[in-house]
């Protein structure tokens, strides 16, 4: 079975795949402050809810835009499973071309989630993921990476606007009743999921000019279930996206 594991700044999403099939996923805070055997201890756990053993994960493979935690979760799997695991990075083979100024800037997460949005549709695409930051990438219909636009997070704005104004308290993003609020939690709801699904709608517009060619549009992400149902474009939510690059990209890294 593989292991595969993606590491944000806020959140750590894992799954286990046995070959195509994915049986398990879970979800745990990207705490900076865990050591390796902290992280160990941690993904044995996972397993075990999902009634699975560490010696059943034959693989892994990580992707990680939270660097200062990297080297303590790999050496957590690594003494759980006692493989070393491939981390996604420059010399690791994904078969996507990066046609941006700097591809090593380009984060991994959006590597895996463009791989695996060319095996569910033809380019060109959109993807959106919204987690500690909403981004969303254009591939173009040579299948070539052309670019990024990157943009608050959702949780993140939400956190700041009400640390900000002492008038406005902390919510959850439940679903606003209308888009003209009466009263405050309300009128906040409706600015964060309305607002944002209004983004969203107009930024694929703009994507899709440049593009000179309809998209198909794909979203993953914690938070996108909050704010995709919303939109007016047709969006394909797939919350394993991440998940499903990273198996693609092992097999192309193993296969003899």
């Amino acid at each position: 079975m593989l292991l595969a594991l993606d590491m944000g700044n806020t959140n750590i999403l894992a799954g286990v795949f046995d070959g195509d099939r994915l049986v398990c996923t879970a979800r745990a805070h990207t705490a900076h402050w865990r050591t390796a055997d902290e992280w160990a201890v941690v993904l044995r756990d996972i397993l075990s809810l999902h009634n699975l053993k560490p010696h059943q994960i034959s693989g892994s493979i990580v992707s990680s835009v939270a660097w200062p935690v990297t080297d303590a979760l790999t050496g957590g799997i690594a003494l759980l499973t006692g493989n070393k695991p491939l981390i996604v990075g420059p010399g690791v083979k994904t078969g996507l071309h990066i046609s941006i100024d700097n591809p090593a800037q380009l984060g991994s997460d959006m590597v895996c989630n463009a791989v695996a949005a060319l095996t569910l549709a033809e380019p060109p695409l959109i993807i959106i993921d919204m987690g500690t930051a909403t981004t969303m990438s254009l591939t173009d219909a040579q299948k070539k990476l052309v670019g990024v636009a990157i943009m608050p997070g959702l949780a993140s704005s939400l956190e700041a606007l009400s640390s900000k104004a002492a008038q406005l308290p902390k919510i959850n993003l439940g679903t606003p009743p209308c888009v003209a609020g009466r009263n405050t939690l309300d009128s906040m709801r409706s600015g964060f999921v309305f607002g944002w699904a209004s983004m969203l709608d107009g930024m694929i517009e703009r994507m899709e000019a440049e593009a000179g060619a309809p998209c198909a549009v794909f979203a993953a992400g914690g938070l996108s279930e909050r704010v995709i149902p919303h939109m007016r474009r047709t969006v394909r939510h797939e919350p394993t996206l991440l998940l499903k690059g990273l198996r693609l990209i092992y097999q192309k890294n193993t296969e003899l």
